[in-house]
């Protein structure tokens, strides 16, 4: 952590401050944070461009990954776990653009989060049987609802004699099962080879003996190797995807689905995605910051597609 507060020139003192939840940069003189779930400008500077440029090029270095004018968009695992976005001009019109999302030294557990009120008692009971009976899940929700740590609060609840291998674009999930391991996506090099894609890594991952596939979040065409893992014995899965509501998370996993180049009709994606998911809970981030459940949904078939319904105990 001290070589990368050294690396950080003035954004140092707010990676210092634990109740800083994310930095956000938007060029040497425009710089916010996140406070209890809010986002507040605080005083830092940098003297001009040129500083914030060198500064964003030392924390894309710590990453072991290159920006420059070639390259001039990157996301990457800073050395302490924390993700890192940069944009260089001329894509950032009032200069470099830098997003660090930071994830707190201990990770919130299950029973944490319901004594924090993010979870009711009711939700709990029904998520706990819900992992516990190996269903598959999906975590919906917008950005910086807490999906990721949610879904790592809920691999404490897997039985501790099983096996997760995780996937992820970039490694920010924080697993709290014993028995883990871990894979994260490459992007290419800068001759534009050598990049290792989720998908990739899901197929691999099927041939880890894995016991439930743990998938950081779904961007594109691997939602239908995900589906395909899920509908072949690999029960009690659990992936996030962005989305305004828990319909909205299975039709963007049904498009998604689809980009992924198999020559599969839309009816059978919906057919997969009844037989292969089997709860999807939606979280969402009040005005106030406070990150909540607000539902969890079975997933039902309905002829040859899907519908969902409260959970019932």
């Amino acid at each position: 952590m001290t070589s990368l507060l050294s690396l950080a020139g003035p954004l140092a003192p707010l990676l210092m401050n634990p109740e800083v939840g994310e930095v956000v940069v938007n060029g040497p003189f425009d710089v916010w944070v996140e406070l209890d779930g809010q986002l507040r400008r605080v005083d830092t500077r940098f003297r001009d461009s040129l500083e914030l440029r060198q500064t964003a090029v030392r924390l894309v270095a710590a990453c072991g990954r290159r920006i420059d004018d070639a390259t001039p968009m990157v996301d990457a695992r800073l050395p302490d776990g924390s993700r890192v976005n940069v944009v260089l001009p001329p894509l950032a019109v009032d200069g470099p653009l830098i997003t660090i999302r930071r994830f707190g030294t201990a990770p919130l557990r299950f029973s944490d989060l319901v004594e924090r009120g993010s979870i009711s008692a009711e939700q709990a009971i029904d998520l706990t049987m819900l992992v516990q009976s190996r269903r598959n899940m999906l975590i919906s929700g917008g950005t910086g609802t807490g999906k990721t740590t949610l879904l790592g609060a809920l691999t404490g609840l897997v039985p501790t004699n099983e096996r997760l291998v995780t996937v992820e674009d970039a490694a920010e999930l924080s697993v709290q099962a014993e028995h883990v391991a871990r894979l994260e996506a490459r992007p290419a090099n800068v001759e534009g080879k050598g990049a290792i894609e989720l998908r990739q890594l899901i197929r691999n991952a099927l041939r880890m003996r894995p016991d439930r596939l743990i998938v950081g979040e779904i961007r594109g065409g691997e939602a239908i190797d995900l589906l395909l893992a899920m509908n072949t014995g690999h029960d009690g899965s659990l992936a996030t995807i962005h989305a305004n509501g828990p319909k909205d998370a299975l039709r963007r996993l049904e498009t998604m689905a689809l980009m992924g180049g198999v020559d599969i009709p839309h009816t059978a994606i919906r057919e997969q995605i009844a037989s292969a998911v089997h709860a999807v809970v939606h979280v969402v981030r009040s005005p106030d910051g406070n990150r909540c459940v607000a539902s969890v949904d079975r997933v039902e078939r309905a002829g040859v597609g899907w519908h969902l319904q409260a959970v019932e105990r």
